[in-house]
């Protein structure tokens, strides 16, 4: 049995304590599975409301509040069917097998290191893909969709702490000098996902700043 180079260390992660480390067993078994269950209901409501809009072209979907939060608008542009078909249904499937995973974790069910590294991968592809729909909304749409904002906001703790349980139980390898950081972001999990939510409420703020503040003044 080989251990691990010094330099890219892959075992527990022995600067967090174990309380730390099942605080984040703890805490992403709940959000994966409340996460998941959420996410599962803003894909299906967003996929009704999308078949719904193809079937009567008058159709006025109920996300659809304002000039901005408008379901509509951006479920007519090319960014709603990234791979040829509507972005919902990738939630529609994925979703539930989150929350799935989450309720099997809360079972007391150990998962092997392959199966943690295939949910940090599909986890890695669905914030990166939400970021990407984000910046399109934002910057190129100029609308936002009210379900599928729901959907960013699960997916973000979804992500965040399956990669801090990750980095915590040495499922995913660290080099030795960035294991403080790791540890220091799992101990302060919580203020660096509200930080991250707060960049992500600014830049909404500022891209919409002329609208929000004609309904100011």
């Amino acid at each position: 049995m080989t251990t691990a180079p010094e330099e890219l260390a892959s075992g527990p992660d022995r600067n967090a304590a174990p309380a730390t480390r099942s605080f984040l067993a703890r805490a992403t078994a709940w959000v994966l599975a409340l996460g998941g269950a959420v996410g599962s209901l803003a894909a299906v409501a967003l996929l009704i409301e999308k078949i719904n809009s193809l079937t009567d072209p008058n159709y006025i979907p109920v996300c659809s509040i304002n000039p901005i939060l408008s379901c509509g608008s951006v479920m007519s542009t090319p960014q709603a069917e990234v791979f040829g078909f509507p972005n919902p249904i990738i939630g529609v499937v994925a979703f539930p097998v989150v929350t799935t995973i989450g309720l099997t974790i809360l079972t007391g069910a150990r998962l092997p290191r392959w199966f943690w590294l295939g949910l940090q991968a599909g986890t890695l592809f669905g914030v990166g893909f939400v970021h990407w729909l984000f910046v399109q909304s934002v910057y190129e749409i100029g609308a936002l969709c009210p379900y599928c904002m729901v959907v960013w906001a699960v997916t973000v703790p979804i992500f965040w702490y399956t990669t801090l349980h990750n980095l915590a139980t040495g499922n995913l390898p660290l080099p030795t000098a960035l294991r403080p950081l790791s540890s220091w972001l799992a101990r302060y999990h919580g203020a660096a996902l509200t930080t991250w939510y707060l960049i992500l409420i600014a830049l909404v703020g500022q891209a919409f700043w002329p609208y929000w503040s004609s309904l100011i003044g």
